[in-house]
């Protein structure tokens, strides 16, 4: 018995090994080469910037040693407020300054509340208006709910859900409500 030579294959391997090397043969002479751009070496800090345009003929250079000139910081303060102290109040302070320390305007201060500027009179409304329509929504889902509990294995989780689920939707829709037809709102 003899072995036949398989010489398409023979002929697949021998290509692709040639073409393999000399692909790695190309690599290698493209890594090696010398640019034929300027190279560029320019003074690098941490408050530099510049902007370099380089092409055949020669490059320009827009340069800036001390940038940004001014520079500022915000910072958000939480401190308490209110009746009691019960409010989050959040004091926001900018200041700018240049690069050697000196404050380039006085630093700002601007005190934000918590409750989105509204007045105490509209959040009472909103809360009050809330917990009713949390009642008024929930007895419409107690209503609906013996209707879900016969569902096998999971009629009572439906049933809780759609409870708490319409009362949710009561809260919204009553502070909702509130806010609306108030007029301090």
């Amino acid at each position: 018995m003899e072995k036949q030579v398989k010489w398409g294959k023979w002929f697949a391997l021998s290509l692709g090994g040639l073409i393999g090397l000399s692909h790695i043969g190309m690599i290698g002479s493209l890594s090696n080469r010398e640019s034929r751009l300027p190279s560029i070496n320019l003074p690098v800090g941490p408050y530099t910037s510049y902007n370099a345009e380089v092409g055949r003929d020669g490059y320009k250079i827009s340069y800036r040693a001390n940038d940004p000139k001014v520079m500022h910081v915000e910072r958000d303060i939480k401190k308490k407020g209110g009746f009691l102290g019960l409010a989050n109040n959040i004091e926001k302070i900018t200041e700018q300054y240049t690069m050697d320390g000196a404050v380039h305007h006085k630093p700002t201060t601007t005190t934000i509340s918590s409750n989105g500027g509204k007045s105490e009179a509209c959040i009472k409304a909103i809360g009050g208006a809330e917990g009713t329509g949390r009642l008024v929504g929930s007895s419409v889902g107690a209503a609906a709910a013996p209707a879900l509990s016969n569902i096998p294995f999971v009629g009572w989780v439906a049933a809780g859900w759609v409870t708490m689920f319409s009362g949710n939707q009561g809260a919204e829709i009553g502070g909702g409500m509130a806010e609306d037809l108030n007029k301090n709102c």
